[in-house]
């Protein structure tokens, strides 16, 4: 019995997708719920699995290819066993006539030339291709040679070509790699763009100094891990810092929809993952009532599912405001671009060790620059200031977290 494998249904926001990765061939034995192949949205990767356990009978669809809903992708012999004939595989020559035909006609032109013509042509490196015949047929003569020379065509002498080649050996060795963009690199682009063009995008700076969190993680970073079985990281802070700027601030957490302003009473926080197949950015949601122990759970979690592609619609749908930590890779400063359709971006930046002058003296602190890219159509100069200093008060002084003020 023939199994169809078909495209999975695809988000109500999808409206079609590409065929990334066949992780089996034809004639390749595959199991029940075995992953047969990757299908590429322009959100997340789906798996289709096998439906049941059998040989791959036929690919129907190759990867590259652009596909919709249900579409018929492959086909499985259901029960079938390993090395049982399931396709007939047609030969090159079968499956390429046009090869053949071309590489027979072209030994058959070579063959039609005369000694004497073929003699010419090798002496002046002329290719048979470069000269038209006016012989029965387009058979090439000594007079086509020979015409085509007096023209100038003919290639120089082997000694001189020889010569000219030699200095551009090492150029030989180059070479260039051409790969089509990803579904994900291809949405990522246009959101940027898009972003770019329709937003009146504004970043503002200010630097926090980070030796009072390095030092309470420092503190009880062991007895954190021992109690919820994770880390105690930097991102946990700067959520919470976030939110509860997010707070005071509401047209930070607002977004524009046409006319109408938007304002948010949740805070879903969007956080900037990069994964092998680009940048994406998961939603924690509800931040505003997460430990810090649940957020740095669930970014690990989020961070999991983006670097093996099992993101969801859901998980990658949503969020009031991103952050994005440009400073686990090295970054000292950068301008993020807003998420649309959110109003604003929080860029996070390499700690790095600064002499800076603290009560009339100097000294040498763990220093780190923030970044707040907003949409200037929702957000004033004010109430982004304010927003990023807020931010830089908390984070300078958690304790300020914990008691509210």
């Amino acid at each position: 019995m023939t199994i169809e494998i078909l495209v999975p249904d695809l988000p109500e926001s999808v409206a079609d997708a590409t065929v990334a990765t066949w992780h089996k061939q034809p004639g390749d034995a595959v199991t029940r719920d075995e992953v047969l192949v990757d299908i590429e949205t322009d959100k997340v990767v789906l798996e289709v699995p096998a439906p049941e356990d059998g040989i791959l009978e036929a690919i129907l669809e190759q990867e590259g290819t652009t596909v919709l809903t249900k579409q018929l992708l492959g086909k499985i012999k259901a029960g079938a066993v390993a090395g049982e004939p399931t396709l007939d595989i047609p030969t090159e020559a079968e499956a390429s006539p046009n090869k053949r035909n071309t590489a027979a006609l072209a030994e058959e032109t070579n063959e039609a030339l005369s000694p004497a013509v073929r003699r010419l042509l090798g002496e002046h490196g002329i290719s048979p291709s470069d000269v038209k015949g006016s012989g029965v047929g387009g058979r090439i003569t000594r007079e086509d040679v020979e015409a085509y020379l007096k023209e100038g065509n003919a290639a120089p002498a082997p000694t001189v070509a020889t010569a000219e080649v030699k200095p551009e050996m090492p150029l030989a060795h180059r070479s260039e790699k051409r790969v089509p963009m990803t579904r994900l690199r291809k949405r990522v682009a246009e959101r940027l763009l898009e972003a770019k063009n329709s937003t009146a995008m504004l970043t503002t700076f200010n630097e926090v100094n980070m030796k009072p969190i390095m030092d309470l993680r420092k503190q009880y970073k062991d007895v954190f891990e021992e109690r919820h079985g994770i880390r105690l990281g930097f991102m946990s802070f700067y959520v919470k810092a976030v939110v509860e700027a997010l707070k005071r601030y509401p047209e930070v957490n607002a977004s524009l929809d046409g006319d109408d302003i938007v304002y948010h009473n949740f805070f879903d926080v969007s956080i900037a993952v990069s994964t092998p197949r680009g940048l994406v950015t998961p939603v924690l949601r509800d931040c505003d009532k997460l430990s810090l122990a649940e957020i740095e759970k669930g970014i690990r979690d989020l961070a999991i599912k983006g670097r093996d592609g099992k993101l969801t619609v859901d998980e990658l749908t949503g969020g009031n405001f991103t952050i994005t930590n440009g400073g686990v890779f090295g970054s000292l400063m950068s301008t993020p671009i807003i998420n649309p359709p959110q109003a604003a971006i929080l860029g996070m930046h390499k700690i790095q060790d600064r002499p800076m002058a603290v009560d009339g003296k100097v000294e040498i602190l763990p220093m780190m620059y923030l970044a707040l890219s907003y949409d200037h159509r929702l957000i004033d100069g004010r109430e982004s200031v304010g927003y990023l200093v807020t931010i830089k008060e908390l984070l300078e002084d958690p304790t300020r977290l914990l008691l509210d003020v």
